[in-house]
Order: C-alpha cells, then structure tokens, then sequence
C-alpha cells in the first residue's frame, strides 16, 4: 500500500512538472524576446511573431495529432512525443539565424499541446476518484504558475548566461523527465481506439459544444485585461516600473490558488456552483473603470479579478473527461485536450478585442469589454447547465 501511494504521488508530481516545463518554454520567450533579437540580427517584431506562431500552431496541431496517435499507446506515445519536443527545444537553443529558430518554434508547439493533454489524460486514469479533481487542478496549476514566473526564469538565465541557456536549460529537464516518466508512469493505459471520424462525433454533443465555448469566452475574459497589465498597472494605476515584477508575481499567486480552489469545486458542485463566480467578475470589471483613480483598490480589484477567472479549470476539464468517459471512450485523450485548445483560441479573441477597443476606450475602461465576455460567458455556462440537467433526467 505504502508503494502503490508513494508511486501516485511520484507520477502525480511528474505530471505537474511536465506541465510547467511546457508552460516555461513557451512564455519566457517574452522575457528574452529582445536578447534573442540581437542574437539572431532581426527585429523584435520578427521575433515576437515567434509567440503568435506557437500559440497558431499550438491550437491547430494538438487536435490533429491527438487524432491521428489515439490508437497508439498512451506511454509509447508520450516518450516519442517528448522526444521530438526536445530536438525543437534543442534546436532552438543552437538556431544560427531566425528560419532555424522559427523551425524550431514551430516543431516545439506542434506537440506541447498533445503532451499537455496525455498529462491530463494520465492524471485522470491514475488518481483515485476521491483526488481527481485535485490531480487535474494541480496539472493545470504547472501550467498557470508557468505563465507567470516563465518569463523572469528565462529572463534571469539569459541575463546572466546568455538567451540560448534558458534553452539549455528546459533541453535538461525535459531529459530528466523523460527518465521520470518511462519509469514511472504507468505502460498500458485504459484506452478504446476508434477511427477519426468516430473519434469526432464527440464535438456533436450539445455538452462538449457549450463547454468549448465557455472555455473560449472566459479566457477571452481574461486577456480582454491581461494583454495590457503592464500599462495597466503603470500608465493606469500609477504603480513605478521597478514594481512590476512582484506586482505580476501576486496576481500569478492568485491564479495559482484559483486553480487550487478550482479542485476543491469540482469535487463540490462543479460547474453548477461557477454561475455566482462570473456574476461577480462581471460586476468587477464594470465597477473598475471608477476606481482607477486609486492605484490600491484597483489593485485589490485585480486581484481578485484573478482569483475568480482560472475557477472554470478543473470543472471544464472533469465535464470533458466525464463525458468521453460516459458517451465517448474513443474519444477521451481528444476531449482532454479541448480546455487548452480553445483557451489559446480565447486568448486570441480577448487580446484582439483589447487591441480593437483600446484607442477609443482607453486603458481605463477596457476591463468593460471583460465584462461583456462576462456576461456572454454566463449564458454559455447557463446553457451547459441546462445540457447537462437534460442529459442527467434521461
């Protein structure tokens, strides 16, 4: 017994760590976009269309290749697939000039995204029912806490070694890990295959189509504001640039307990709780336009905009795992990975609606556009409900 618990708990931090190391590769690109800039002799702006390929080919790869390897095994699959991200990594830390290093982007995200989603896949077949919910919300929590301290990691290491070893670096841990998981984490996996096509009737359900759309409106949500943080917090709340560092790192500190409060719903109403929670983000990024004035509330308010916005996390994910499970085992590695596909998507859409209303809103009154996804957000959970309820009387 002993064993069996210390082995749990051994995947479950490998899962967690694989999600993290994921995250970092993919957001400290932000931090030392400049370093790489001059490294490769091209523009910034070359070099951040680095960050809209990843988050295009992301979004577009991960279904696809989830598709086609779901008749593989889940552990065979796995090892290769962390093989070839860490040849993309790898060759991102030795690109001579930027076509190598945009190659090299472009083969990273091409499977993150499926590895994201086999973690999700792993940690609902390992955790007992009673610590599923946990499990997933800690999963996702590595990738939270990634996107916020992913990028002064990287910053950090290039500034002291150079760009090319925050590179390095996540080529060692992904070697690491790799022996992590071929010894740890379990070799035949509960699995049904089935063809692309039977594997696709899953987007047919009334309840997987409304909760794809919650995910896509409540980040949306998020990066209608998120997009423009820094100014917010200067140009805006009036804070000094030489806070923005821990500023950031207690806004990542409420994400990261979000996420954990997102396991501790899940396993007490789910997504039939969530309804207050975007009632009340709503209400906050209404209200916050008249309390820009005082760098504190508005501060606070942010805050708490931040704890409230990552509770959908672990409901979504256990709704979308749940229902393969029931109606659409062929289907399930597919399902698990819908919350980080149309979250990329959400992000595209809330930092495209922030980018359009800026110039005639102002920093000060774009939170109103949250609020609107908001509201929309709600409806779409409403609905969800509503499926789920009318699939339950059945």
């Amino acid at each position: 017994m002993r064993i069996r618990v210390l082995n749990y708990r051994i995947q479950a931090v490998i899962l967690v760590f694989v999600t993290f190391m994921l995250g970092c590769n993919e957001f400290m690109v932000v931090g030392i976009l400049s370093d790489i800039s001059s490294g490769l002799n091209t523009t910034q702006s070359m070099v951040g269309f680095l960050v809209t390929a990843f988050a295009v080919v992301y979004a577009v790869s991960t279904p696809i290749i989830n598709l086609l390897t779901s008749k593989f095994n889940h552990y065979s699959a796995l090892l290769l697939l962390m093989i070839v991200f860490f040849m993309g990594n790898t060759l991102s830390a030795v690109s001579g000039n930027y076509p190598f290093m945009f190659v090299s982007r472009i083969l990273t995200a091409s499977v993150s995204g499926v590895i994201a989603s086999l973690m999700m896949t792993f940690a609902n077949e390992i955790a007992p029912l009673e610590k599923r919910a946990g499990l997933v919300s800690a999963v996702f929590a590595g990738s939270s806490i990634a996107s916020v301290i992913g990028v002064p990691i990287g910053t950090i290491i290039s500034a002291h070694y150079g760009w090319r070893m925050a590179f390095v670096a996540i080529s060692v841990i992904t070697i690491f890990l790799f022996v992590l998981q071929a010894l740890f984490l379990p070799k035949r996996s509960k699995q049904v295959s089935g063809s692309i096509g039977n594997q696709l009737a899953i987007l047919r359900e009334p309840q997987i189509i409304w909760g794809i759309l919650l995910v896509v409106f409540s980040a949306a949500i998020m990066y209608s504001y998120y997009t423009y943080i820094q100014p917010i917090l200067t140009a805006l709340l009036g804070f000094s640039h030489s806070n923005i560092d821990w500023l950031l790192g207690l806004i990542g500190l409420m994400m990261v307990i979000s996420n954990i409060l997102a396991g501790v719903l899940a396993n007490h109403g789910g997504l039939k709780r969530l309804p207050i929670f975007y009632i009340l983000d709503m209400i906050i990024l209404a209200l916050f336009p008249i309390f820009t004035s005082s760098k504190i509330i508005g501060y606070l308010l942010l805050l708490a905009i931040s704890l409230i916005v990552t509770l959908l996390n672990a409901p979504i994910q256990l709704h979308f795992l749940n229902v393969a499970e029931k109606k659409y085992p062929q289907s399930i590695v597919f399902a698990s990975s819908f919350p980080m596909i149309f979250f990329q998507v959400g992000i595209s859409l809330g930092s495209a609606a922030a980018s359009l209303f800026v110039p005639s809103l102002g920093l000060g009154k774009i939170s109103l556009v949250g609020a609107i996804f908001s509201l929309i957000a709600l409806v779409v959970l409403m609905l969800l409900n509503r499926a789920v309820r009318q699939d339950y009387s059945r």
